[in-house]
């Protein structure tokens, strides 16, 4: 496999991560809100990675192989709002509260949202780490070649 092309997919992945470590921070700095703009508590939202083909170009394109035309990148192909119904609270005394005394919260689980952001940090660092790797191995090759 071409050693740039790992280099693409990885720094995908890394992109993706990122996106999704971004989107669980949001979840949690929003775990308390109960009025949004669009009205009603705030609505947890999750990512949804997918593949997207390769296509190598240039340089990249006169090295590729059969294994590189068919990797393929990380990307994010959708932001999606959970439909876990809002928690109900009674707090009569609330300015959100309803006739009855009930505040609608966001269903975040702030547990759940740590775990997720844990698992985004760590694959982030993975990615980081696999593009350190790859470019010590480009870097051997050329000190070789050289």
């Amino acid at each position: 496999m071409n050693l740039f092309r790992v280099l693409e997919i990885s720094g995908s992945a890394l992109l993706a991560e990122r996106m999704r470590a971004e989107i669980n921070a949001t979840n949690l700095a929003n775990a308390e809100t109960t009025r949004t703009d669009g009205g009603g508590p705030y609505q947890k939202v999750n990512v949804v990675f997918g593949a997207r083909p390769a296509t190598p170009s240039g340089f990249g394109m006169m090295l590729a192989s059969f294994a590189d035309l068919h990797a393929e990148d990380v990307k994010v192909v959708n932001l999606v709002k959970d439909a876990t119904p809002a928690v109900q609270r009674f707090e009569p005394g609330h300015p959100d509260a309803d006739a009855q005394g009930y505040v609608a919260y966001p269903a975040v689980n702030s547990g759940e949202e740590m775990v997720n952001m844990m698992g985004a940090a760590r694959a982030y660092e993975i990615n980081a780490s696999a593009i350190a790797s790859t470019k010590n191995m480009i870097q051997t090759a050329i000190t070789i070649l050289g």
